[in-house]
């Protein structure tokens, strides 16, 4: 039976930082706590939270640096007021698509461990057999993509088993790098755990399972059957099914909290562990968006989220099994985002934000026929590099029109034709995964230029829905502690024979202050009128810029 003080706990391990926060019944804030890795953990000399290796684009970090920021921020929590006794389920979140592979030793270890001792002392180097763990900036695995792919039947069948073609930072051709340039290593690997998993078995005393969502994201996941594919476990590496274990759903509860952290923190001993998921599936939950909602983070690159019935087959982007329903979520990564707003802002606007939304502000909707596309870098959808503006004369009927102009006759014109186009390249991506668009659908804007309500009524316009944006800026990290809350609820009505809980949408939503998103853009009539002609220029414009590449 739920009590007024129970607390649920939630941690974020991020690339730079981990994050931990307790929310009490009514999902407020209690207390908050986080360890910056590069200033807090200065010996492990990481810079953005990861260290460099010896060859190109090759990135890892060192697993016990975790352990140890797991010590400080519990500390951190008890000292900001936190009472972990009342807490009664913590779930967390973690960076994608890293990889710790445990020695037999430090699965011993965790199942030993020891109250009166720091966990970073305990769970050391010989806990691993790898100590340097791959993260998901490493992409020097492009040899073992092409293999497993090939494995498989060719990239067209891993993308339908796995939601996703071989990419170079996803765990299953870091898996296979480990096992062909380490064997030893590999054969003394008694269980390999996800950063989000890893984390899970910290607390549960025990290698924990690795959740569905989570493990959609290792090329090794079958999303359809929701288990391991045989044909790509066999394409990355030997006897890989039992160094996994079996998966489990997000929405699992793996167990009770270990005895370490009842005797050394003071948790209850009837704390539950929920399965801890990776951070962009965490964001999805702690957004608390339903089916007709789309989530558009606007960063240094752009990411769409959505929910999808079922999984398209498409090359790029990805599918993953859903955090917190029976869908699955896609996720679309634009490269081009805030560095090209950016780029732009100081060309036409002089460096300054105020401008560019006055200058974005003053072009009507439309803006007179001129669009314009810029990839300056390799874009990933669509796979195109290079800049194409088009008047309104310009066509793909005459080679010479279709060859656009080299520049806008304003800043005006060239800041309008810049955001619609990057809108327009948005909205034709997240079509073509399968997001239905209609008149319930309705977009939450995240990151950094969700701050700008120029650019946001843009948005509004080119996908033709309201806008909202939301208060927290933690979505990953509350979204963790949402789920350790719901799921333990749910698990309760079913013990207690009750009807069974609605779903997390509703339940979560429900608890939440009205105010928890604010609507702040809303489409002009004409919106759909002026856009969808839009849509096709720009698909004419696409067409011509693959045609033509270098």
């Amino acid at each position: 039976m739920q009590s007024e003080n129970e607390t649920y706990l939630g941690l974020d391990l991020s690339t730079q930082k981990l994050k931990a926060v307790l929310l009490n019944a009514k999902l407020e804030n209690v207390a908050h706590a986080e360890v910056k890795f590069d200033s807090d953990l200065p010996e492990f000399r990481t810079s953005g939270g990861v260290n460099a290796g010896t060859a190109k684009n090759e990135f890892y970090v060192q697993p016990v640096m975790w352990v140890k920021a797991l010590d400080m921020v519990l500390d951190r929590l008890v000292v900001q007021g936190g009472d972990l006794s009342t807490v009664m389920a913590v779930s967390g979140s973690a960076q994608q698509h890293g990889s710790l592979y445990w020695s037999r030793s430090g699965v011993q270890t965790l199942r030993n461990l020891d109250a009166d001792k720091f966990l970073h002392t305990q769970i050391d180097d010989s806990a691993f057999t790898v100590h340097r763990t791959p993260i998901w900036m490493d992409s020097t695995t492009g040899k073992q993509c092409e293999e497993m792919e090939e494995a498989v039947g060719g990239r067209e069948k891993m993308v339908h088993i796995t939601g996703s073609k071989c990419y170079e930072r996803f765990t299953g051709p870091q898996i296979r790098k480990v096992f062909q340039q380490r064997p030893d290593c590999y054969r003394n690997t008694e269980r390999i755990s996800l950063v989000s998993s890893f984390l899970a078995s910290i607390f549960l005393g025990e290698v924990a399972p690795i959740d569905l969502a989570d493990g959609s994201g290792m090329n090794l996941l079958d999303i359809r059957k929701r288990t391991w594919s045989d044909a790509c476990l066999t394409a990355c590496a030997p006897n890989l099914s039992a160094k996994l274990g079996d998966p489990v759903p997000t929405s699992s509860i793996i167990g009770t909290i270990g005895q370490f952290f009842v005797q050394r923190y003071n948790f209850n001993t009837a704390c539950k562990v929920v399965a801890f998921t990776g951070d962009n599936l965490s964001a999805l939950a702690g957004m608390v968006i339903g089916e007709d909602w789309l989530a558009l983070s606007l960063g240094t690159s752009d990411t769409i989220m959505m929910r999808l019935s079922e999984p398209p087959n498409l090359l790029e982007g990805h599918v993953l099994v859903h955090p917190t329903d029976e869908g699955y979520m896609g996720l679309l990564c634009f490269r081009n985002g805030s560095l090209v707003r950016d780029i732009f802002k100081r060309a036409e606007a002089n460096d300054n934000w105020e401008n560019f939304s006055e200058l974005l502000d003053s072009t009507p909707r439309g803006n007179f026929g001129n669009i314009a596309l810029h990839f300056i870098s390799q874009e990933i959808l669509p796979a195109v590099k290079g800049s194409l503006r088009w008047n309104k004369s310009c066509n793909l009927n005459e080679t010479e029109l279709a060859k656009g102009v080299l520049k806008f006759s304003s800043p005006q014109a060239e800041i309008r034709a810049l955001v619609e186009g990057q809108m327009l390249t948005r909205k034709a991506f997240a079509t073509e995964m399968g997001f239905s668009f209609g008149e319930n659908t309705r977009i939450l804007a995240t990151g950094g230029a969700s701050a700008n309500k120029s650019i946001l009524q843009v948005v509004s316009d080119v996908f033709n829905a309201p806008v909202y944006t939301q208060q927290t800026t933690e979505a990953a990290l509350v979204g963790a502690a949402y789920r350790a809350k719901y799921v333990l609820e749910a698990d309760r009505a079913k013990e207690g024979g009750k009807v069974a809980l609605e779903s997390y949408f509703e339940y979560i939503r429900g608890l939440l202050p009205e105010h928890s998103v604010t609507r702040v853009c809303d489409p002009a009539q004409d919106s759909s009128d002026i856009y969808d002609q839009m849509l096709e220029r720009y698909h004419q414009m696409v067409q011509f810029m693959m045609l033509h590449q270098d």
